[in-house]
């Protein structure tokens, strides 16, 4: 068959011992990888469940804060949004972790910028309630966030090793799987013709006997 043809092996035993030990190497590769595919397979789910579980968070704080926030502005108007923003930017750390090897977010640590004294505080307590609640959506959308790379770098991951072990199932080992078969009844025929030869040659020493 022409698939295996570019599979280079030495004639006779040494080529049949590579193969065989190239088929073996093969074989446990592929057991390996689908190991290592059930668990980013089983890690991968629950990491959906995570996403799906922290954007429903993310939501449904934005949601709150939305709703105080017009609260707010209910009470106020729309002046009493002017008060001066914090200076600082939110910061937030991710923390990194390895399934199977694969490196991918664990969890997000937000640094939300803290009023300063001198800062106004809210025209109202609606406002109030809203400035604590959007600062409990930025942690919510950070969850998220991570949830939802994590997810996609170990289901990345995922694809990758079941195309390596569709490779290896699907077309490498049954290319050394026919070349040791050919290498098999290349080495019988071989040994059987050296065995033929040998009974020719006593029979012709016999015979000049």
């Amino acid at each position: 068959m022409s698939r295996v043809k570019d599979l280079r092996t030495p004639p006779g035993r040494a080529g049949r011992m590579r193969l065989r030990h190239s088929l073996d190497v093969a074989r446990r590769g592929a057991d390996l990888l689908d190991q290592k595919l059930r668990i980013l397979r089983a890690r991968h789910e629950t990491l959906l469940a995570a996403e799906e579980t922290a954007r429903d968070a993310w939501h449904e704080r934005l949601r709150e804060a939305e709703t105080w926030l017009r609260r707010g502005l209910l009470l106020g108007g729309d002046e009493a949004l002017e008060a001066p923003a914090p200076v600082h930017p939110a910061e937030i750390h991710i923390v990194r972790t390895s399934t199977m090897g694969v490196r991918h977010p664990e969890k997000a640590i937000c640094a939300l910028p803290q009023r300063e004294p001198d800062t106004p505080a809210p025209a109202n307590t609606a406002l109030v309630h809203a400035e604590s609640a959007y600062a409990e959506a930025v942690r919510a959308a950070a969850d998220h966030a991570v949830a939802r790379a994590a997810a996609r770098e170990v289901g990345a991951e995922v694809l990758r090793t079941r195309q390596r072990v569709r490779a290896l199932q699907r077309h490498w080992i049954p290319r050394l799987e026919d070349a040791l078969a050919r290498a098999d009844t290349a080495l019988e025929q071989s040994e059987h013709e050296d065995a033929v030869r040998r009974r020719w040659a006593a029979r012709a020493s016999d015979d000049r006997g």
